[in-house]
C-alpha cells in the first residue's frame, strides 16, 4: 500500500507539472488504467523524457506486479547455429555451404546436455537455434518425447514460428496439425523469438524470406487456441522507426485481446558486431529504458514485461527494473551464445540464483523465482 500511494503522488506531480497538454492526457490515462492510443505512444517516443516515462511504467508495474521482480531456473540449448536463412542482424548462424564453421546437435547430443542438469532444480529448457533440412518434424517430435521420457517435469520452451513454418512447409503438414504433433510430443510453451519487426518493409530488408509477419502472428494465435502460451518479442534499435515500433506492438496488443495467451513481452536490443548490420550503430542506455518503458505504458494486456539480462547486460536490466520491466528471464548458466557473438556485455551469460536474488535486492524489489507459466515457485 506504500508502495501504491508512493506512485499515486508520483502521477500527481506529473499531473500538476509544467508540460504538454498531451503528456498529461496520458498521465491521466495511466493514473486511470486507461489505454493509450498508437498516436500517443508515438508522442511518447517522440517528446517524453526519460523520468517521466519511468514514473508512469513503474506506477504501471507496480499495480500489475506489485513490488516483485520474477526469475527463474533455466538453462539454454542450441540445437544448431546453422541456418538456411541469411538475416542481416545476426551475428549466431552459419550458412549451410559454411557448415564447418557451426554445429548440429543429434537428438542424443541434445540429451546429453539435458541429463547434465539432473542434479539441479532447473523448471525450463529454452530450445531454439538455426534451421536445417535434417532437424525436421520427426528430429524434434522424437527430441521431446525422449526429454519428456527422462524428465517428465520438465518444462519444454522451444522453436520459433521461423523453425516452425520451415518444419512445418518441409513436412507437408498444416501449422495447427504440426503443432498439434509436437505438444503431444512434449513441447509446452514457445518463445517469442523471430517476431524481429512486423512492418513488412523493413522485415525484408534485415529478415528477408523468413515467415511473414502474418505467419508469426498466426501460429501464435493456433498455439494460443489450443489454450497454452508463448512469448513476444521486438527487435529494436535498427533501422525501424518509432512508427514501426508501436505498430510491431499494435499487433501483439490486438492478438492480446483476442487469445489473452501471451505470458511476456521482451524487448530485444539490435546488437552489431559481427554482421551484415554493422555499420549500424547501436542504441543508448538511455533509449533502451526508454523503450521499456513506453512497452509497459503501451501494452496493458500483457502482464510482463521482461529484461533479458544477456542481452543488455545485467546493469542495465537491472536499471530496468525501475522503468516497467518485472521479469529478468532466468539462471541461463552460460548455454546461449546468440547474444554474446553479437556484442553483448555478457560473454558467457550466467547468473546463480543469489546472483540474481542481490541484484533484485539492490533496487528494492522483491525476488520471485517462478515456473515458465509464472507460477511462483519461491519468494525470497
Amino acid at each position: 500500500m506504500i508502495e501504491t500511494a508512493k506512485e499515486n503522488q508520483s502521477i500527481q506531480a506529473i499531473l500538476d507539472a509544467d508540460i504538454s497538454t498531451e503528456l498529461k492526457e496520458i498521465a491521466g490515462k495511466v493514473a486511470q488504467r486507461k489505454r493509450i492510443t498508437n498516436q500517443e505512444a508515438i508522442y511518447l517516443y517522440h517528446h517524453a523524457e526519460l523520468s517521466y516515462l519511468g514514473i508512469l511504467a513503474n506506477h504501471i508495474r507496480t499495480y500489475m506486479n506489485k513490488n516483485y521482480v520474477y526469475f527463474n531456473h533455466n538453462f539454454h540449448v542450441e540445437p544448431t547455429n546453422v541456418c538456411v536463412y541469411t538475416c542481416s542482424f545476426c551475428s549466431y548462424s552459419r550458412l549451410i555451404k559454411n557448415r564447418e564453421q557451426g554445429w548440429e546437435l543429434s537428438v542424443d547430443e541434445i540429451l546429453n546436455i539435458i541429463k547434465k542438469y539432473d542434479e539441479q532444480a532447473v523448471t525450463e529448457v529454452h530450445i531454439t537455434g538455426g534451421v536445417v533440412p535434417k532437424q525436421d518434424l520427426n528430429f524434434y517430435k522424437e527430441l521431446f518425447e525422449k526429454i519428456k521420457q527422462h524428465r517428465p517435469e520438465l518444462h519444454i520452451k522451444a522453436l520459433t514460428p521461423v523453425e516452425f513454418h520451415y518444419i512445418f512447409k518441409k513436412a507437408k503438414v498444416s501449422y495447427e496439425d504440426g503443432l498439434a504433433i509436437l505438444h503431444k510430443a512434449g513441447l509446452d510453451s514457445l518463445p517469442g523469438g523471430g517476431a524481429e519487426i512486423f512492418n513488412e518493409t523493413i522485415r525484408d530488408q534485415i529478415a528477408g524470406g523468413k515467415c511473414s509477419s502474418e505467419e508469426w502472428l498466426k501460429i501464435h494465435k493456433i498455439w494460443h487456441q489450443m489454450g497454452l502460451h508463448s512469448n513476444a518479442t521486438m527487435l529494436y534499435g535498427h533501422i525501424e522507426s518509432f512508427e514501426h515500433r508501436v505498430d510491431h506492438m499494435d499487433r501483439l496488443r490486438q492478438l492480446q485481446d483476442e487469445t489473452k495467451g501471451f505470458n511476456a513481452f521482451i524487448p530485444l536490443k539490435f546488437r552489431n558486431k559481427d554482421n551484415q548490420m554493422a555499420h549500424v550503430p547501436e542504441v543508448s542506455v538511455i533509449e533502451d529504458l526508454r523503450n521499456y518503458a513506453i512497452a509497459r505504458i503501451y501494452l496493458d494486456n500483457f502482464q510482463h514485461i521482461k529484461a533479458y539480462w544477456a542481452m543488455i547486460g545485467r546493469k542495465t536490466a537491472q536499471l530496468s527494473l525501475n522503468f516497467g520491466a518485472d521479469d529478468l528471464d532466468g539462471t541461463i548458466d552460460d548455454t546461449t551464445k546468440i547474444y554474446s557473438m553479437a556484442g553483448s556485455e555478457e560473454q558467457n551469460p550466467k547468473l546463480t540464483t543469489q546472483e540474481l536474488v542481490d541484484l533484485i535486492k539492490a533496487v528494492g524489489k522483491t525476488p520471485v523465482e517462478r515456473d515458465t507459466l509464472y507460477r511462483i515457485v519461491k519468494e525470497f
